[in-house]
């Protein structure tokens, strides 16, 4: 009987007693696992070369949007620039269209004209005259002072021809064969004259 019971505790100490903590504790081969994959994550930082290759494609990204901006910039610019250029003619047009109007009448009136109308188509000539001198005052634009005798400027006069004349100073205006225009000081056309030497 007593054989037996040795028998029963030699078998249990052959297998030791595990508890639920044992189970849960690592094992040395999976603790060196873990260490290793630790290693291999720092090995695994990017080096100079791939930096600079990141670097170098997001620099090309930005340069590739900045481009594409700038173009959309230009096109819109250039729409705008036509845009503001018809929106201009569109306000000169309207302002000469009464007197285009008024010179088609003269024109038709003329063609059943006698000798009697004669001076009323003068005076319709003249009136004609003045709307477009109105005209031009709503635009903006004045007319250059040219008048005889006055000193003669190159930046608003052009002359295209010399006379000698005593009763005029030097270098003043002795006719004007085309009155000039201006527009907020910008010249439209110069006056050409005659120029007393």
């Amino acid at each position: 009987m007593k054989k037996k019971h040795d028998k029963d505790t030699s078998e249990e100490e052959k297998e030791p007693i595990r508890f639920p903590e044992d189970e849960t504790e690592e094992t040395p081969g999976e603790t060196e696992g873990a260490a290793s994959e630790e290693a291999g994550s720092e090995s695994e930082e990017p080096s100079e070369e791939e930096k600079a290759q990141a670097e170098l494609a997001e620099m090309k990204d930005r340069y590739m949007r900045l481009l594409a901006e700038y173009d959309n910039f230009r096109r819109r610019t250039q729409k705008e620039k036509e845009n503001i250029y018809a929106d201009a003619i569109s306000e000169v047009v309207k302002e000469w269209l009464p007197l285009v109007d008024d010179i088609e009448r003269a024109v038709a009136s003329s063609e059943n004209m006698d000798e009697s109308s004669v001076e009323k188509v003068a005076e319709g000539i003249k009136l004609i005259g003045k709307q477009a001198v109105n005209v031009l005052g709503k635009l903006g634009v004045e007319e250059i002072s040219s008048g005889e005798g006055e000193a003669f400027d190159p930046n608003l006069h052009e002359a295209v021809m010399h006379v000698e004349d005593e009763s005029l100073p030097e270098q003043s205006i002795a006719q004007v064969f085309q009155k000039g225009y201006s527009c907020k000081g910008r010249v439209i056309r110069h006056s050409v004259v005659k120029v007393a030497n």
